[in-house]
């Protein structure tokens, strides 16, 4: 009885680990656009902030010609402000690194990984991407619609400006009046690309 347990454990586990194979191809990212926006109480252009932020390294998993998924590392300390003068620019970036918001020091990175991907009918958007983003430590399941484009190991994905509750991260003044004229939604929208884009067709540039 004891060998038929023992037996059967360790078939378990052999089932485990072939069912966390990542696939046999591994594509890497190559062309990457990240911007994002914060606003205060009063959402207006005149009283919200947009900027970018870089993405340091990505790549798709696929088995055989089936993409798996996805993971993504941005780059945190790449964050910068860029709707306001050049002096403002500093101090608004430099906020935002700071423990008041992101805590780049600490938290270098974030992180997403793209678990699926289903398909939208009908809308402006073709998909709904699914995964996991990891922020400030913090890590939540999210979803947002894009325009997703899959050819042999080619991927595209453009998706929608799309909302995170920065309190969810726990981005945000501490013991601060500051934190309650700043909106808890935060927009981020990206392009992201296995070759680098033509930006009018959106269609992998030919390697010449």
């Amino acid at each position: 009885m004891k060998r038929l347990l023992l037996l059967a454990m360790m078939c378990v586990c052999m089932s485990f680990v072939f069912a966390q194979k990542k696939g046999d191809k591994v594509i890497k990212v190559t062309s990457s656009e990240i911007r994002w926006w914060g606003y205060k109480v009063v959402k207006t252009q005149e009283t919200s902030h947009s900027g970018t932020v870089k993405l340091k390294s990505g790549k798709f998993n696929f088995d055989k010609t089936v993409l798996i998924d996805g993971e993504f590392v941005i780059d945190m300390r790449s964050m910068m402000a860029g709707d306001v003068s050049e002096e403002d620019q500093i101090k608004l970036t430099n906020d935002l690194k700071s423990t008041n918001f992101f805590e780049v020091k600490k938290f270098p990175t974030a992180k997403f990984h793209l678990t699926k991907i289903l398909p939208l009918a009908n809308g402006t958007y073709n998909s709904t991407v699914y995964g996991d983003f990891t922020l400030k430590g913090v890590r939540k399941t999210i979803s947002f619609p894009a325009n997703v484009y899959i050819t042999q190991f080619t991927v595209i994905i453009e998706s929608a400006k799309f909302s995170l509750n920065r309190r969810d991260f726990k981005v945000f003044y501490q013991s601060s009046l500051k934190d309650y004229f700043i909106k808890n939604e935060m927009d981020i929208q990206f392009k992201i690309s296995t070759e680098k884009l033509d930006n009018e067709n959106r269609v992998p540039v030919k390697k010449k």
